[in-house]
């Protein structure tokens, strides 16, 4: 009964592990990307690219505790659907927010913003993004970073 009780445990646990998981994880991470626009690790996959009927892209973007993109606007506007974690968005001359899995974000087109990781929390979000070129700016001082400024 013992031996019955331990692998029921063991199948229940392992059952809810992968649920867990797959709650958390959509989608796959994807690449890693150079840091040439944001700090710290964050990981792209594109789920699907403009074409000649959709004029947007989407893609996942998972980021690590701390990891931030540098000051950026998008010409044709952005929707962030945040799907895990807890992170930070702020637009030029805005307090900065805290979001959370669950909320949507609207990037308005040409609004100077920036988005990331909180320092405790890994944070991924889709992103609808029309099919223009992001235009990067400066990088997100500490100050910024923080809500200090």
């Amino acid at each position: 009964m013992k031996k019955v009780v331990y692998f029921t445990t063991l199948l229940l646990t392992a059952m809810s592990t992968r649920v867990a998981a797959q709650e958390t994880s959509i989608f796959p991470r994807g690449e890693k990307a150079p840091n040439v626009h944001h700090t710290g690790a964050v990981w792209l996959h594109e789920l699907s690219e403009a074409d000649s009927t959709f004029n947007y892209n989407i893609a996942v973007a998972t980021f690590e505790p701390g990891a931030k993109l540098d000051w950026h606007t998008h010409p044709g506007g952005q929707i962030l659907l945040i799907t895990e974690g807890t992170g930070y968005y702020q637009e030029k001359g805005r307090p900065r927010q805290m979001i959370h899995k669950g909320d949507v974000i609207k990037c308005l087109p040409g609004v100077e913003h920036w988005h990331g990781a909180t320092p405790e929390s890994a944070f991924a979000y889709v992103a609808i993004t029309m099919n223009q070129p992001t235009i990067w700016l400066e990088r997100v001082t500490d100050e910024e970073y923080s809500g200090v400024e």
